[in-house]
């Protein structure tokens, strides 16, 4: 594994056929620094993958996919069944892993691993979920119903969670008998490169799982590529789009996840306590570099009480990777990103209730920037709409309900939205008007919002929208006449 301080970068390579390979081109690949966000010292070298290493990829799982699916469901899912025991038996591991290359604090790390887990435990009870049904639909003539696999599908996923995204697609797509090309962030290559040699030791065939690492290029061949029956993104809304469009020219099957700008709404009658650990765990929980982070607050009035709390609570949190710490954002782009919507906030005449900044300054190494509270009073500033990744809350008094819901209605993003109130009834106003594809969301429901936050065939990326995307539906009808029987008979 490679170390934090920077010593004996690992050179990453491909992963196809069951074997680490390097990229075709080798003599002439070019290779991208994976840094630690801890100190930003180099921690891997991650190749720089070519339409010809996808062309390898789709080849073996071209191959892999004939004899995969052909098992039964129930027989693919047993090597699951036994990768579900190496991923808790590797845990400790996979998060160390996490925690270098991504900066999640240890809880995060085990949460995320064990939020991945949880997909492998519904693509384990697929046998009793994709029955096919058969029926007489008439004397003498049955019908009947089938899931079939596309064949060779895609997962192009992003750098914030390095082993739950990937696991959004991966373990539905192969249970149900596709096989599949990974091509994971560039920023955070290592923990799937570890994740992949599981599935083979728990039994999973070569080629049916292939790792190709890389970047705009891997991503343009993937979708290019005529082999490649599907593809599942996620990422930014502009390259969501831009993939949608490229994968649909080709009519290929697409789903691309965007981003988000989740709004809460916080009551007159909420429970201060409540709301506020809830509020603060999600903006600063994983650095804010989450889809379902809050990023707005919204209140019905003036609540003194209620951003007193959220203030005290996030200034209270430490930088670090020990669990209810804040670990860094993934790297320098990203941190200086956060730094300029905070400061053309405050020069729009947003007043800073709690400013991370500090972290920044006393932080010698690394990509540092604490909890930040913004309260505002024009409701066009950029960061009241824009997707900021980072742990950034911004608040703003609503005059009504009315007013609140129409802030949130108005944003171009449909990922989630949250009520928070003691009353039924003004719950259920709330949910009957959001805009919002999630109020809030657990296995195994499926996970995808709306808008500009979801492009492409529009299923969800997990549960039963995974099983619908990763399968075609074969209808049988059949009519059997008795003429031969009856001659059998007589004879």
């Amino acid at each position: 594994m490679s170390s934090a301080n920077g010593e004996n970068p690992k050179i990453l390579q491909n992963f196809i056929d069951g074997q680490y390979v390097d990229p075709v081109k080798a003599s002439s690949v070019k290779y991208i620094p994976v840094t630690t966000p801890h100190t930003g010292k180099i921690i891997a070298q991650c190749p720089v993958s070519t339409a010809e290493d996808v062309d390898k990829a789709v080849e073996v799982a071209k191959k892999a996919f004939k004899a995969w699916s052909s098992r039964t469901v129930k027989d693919r899912v047993q090597a699951l069944i036994r990768f579900h025991n190496l991923l808790y038996t590797h845990i400790e591991e996979l998060a160390e892993l996490i925690i270098l290359e991504h900066g999640k604090n240890k809880s995060e790390a085990i949460a995320s691993i064990s939020k991945g887990a949880e997909t492998v435990e519904y693509a384990i009870s697929l046998p009793q979920l994709i029955q096919g049904k058969i029926l007489e639909v008439s004397r003498g003539v049955s019908c009947q119903d089938a899931r079939v696999p596309l064949g060779v599908v895609a997962s192009i996923v992003p750098f914030n969670f390095p082993i739950m995204v990937p696991f959004w697609t991966l373990p539905i797509a192969i249970a149900t008998g596709n096989t599949l090309i990974l091509k994971p962030s560039e920023k955070v290559p290592l923990t799937m490169n570890r994740v992949v040699a599981l599935l083979k030791e728990a039994g999973i065939p070569d080629g049916v799982v292939n790792i190709v690492n890389g970047t705009v290029d891997a991503v343009n061949a993937i979708c290019d590529h005529p082999e490649i029956k599907a593809v599942t993104f996620v990422g930014t809304s502009h390259v969501a789009n831009l993939v949608t469009e490229r994968c649909q020219k080709l009519g290929k099957r697409v789903l691309a996840l965007g981003g988000a700008k989740n709004h809460l709404i916080a009551s007159p009658d909420c429970n201060i306590e409540t709301t506020s650990t809830d509020v603060v765990n999600s903006f600063s929980g994983c650095a804010g570099q989450r889809c379902m982070a809050a990023s707005v607050l919204l209140t019905i009035g003036s609540q003194q009480a209620l951003l007193d709390r959220i203030c005290d609570k996030a200034s209270n949190l430490k930088p670090g990777s020990k669990p209810g710490e804040v670990g860094p954002v993934i790297d320098k782009l990203s941190l200086d990103k956060i730094n300029s919507y905070i400061a053309e906030s405050e020069r729009a005449g947003a007043k800073i209730l709690v400013d991370g900044r500090h972290w920044t300054s006393e932080k010698t190494e690394g990509f540092w920037i604490g909890p930040t509270v913004i309260l505002h009073t024009n409701k066009n500033d950029k960061a009241l709409h824009d997707e900021i990744f980072g742990p950034v809350l911004s608040i703003y008094e609503s005059s009504s309900k009315e007013e609140a819901i129409e802030i949130e209605n108005g944003n171009p993003y449909g990922n989630a939205a949250c009520i928070y109130t003691t009353t039924g009834a003004t719950a259920d106003w709330f949910i009957s008007r959001f805009n919002a594809g999630m109020f809030q969301y657990l296995e195994p429901f499926s996970f995808g919002g709306i808008n500009r936050s979801k492009f492409g065939n529009f299923m969800d990326i997990t549960g039963d929208g995974g099983v619908e995307f990763f399968t075609w539906r074969r209808k049988v009808t059949t009519r059997w006449g008795t003429g031969d029987l009856d001659l059998k008979l007589k004879m």
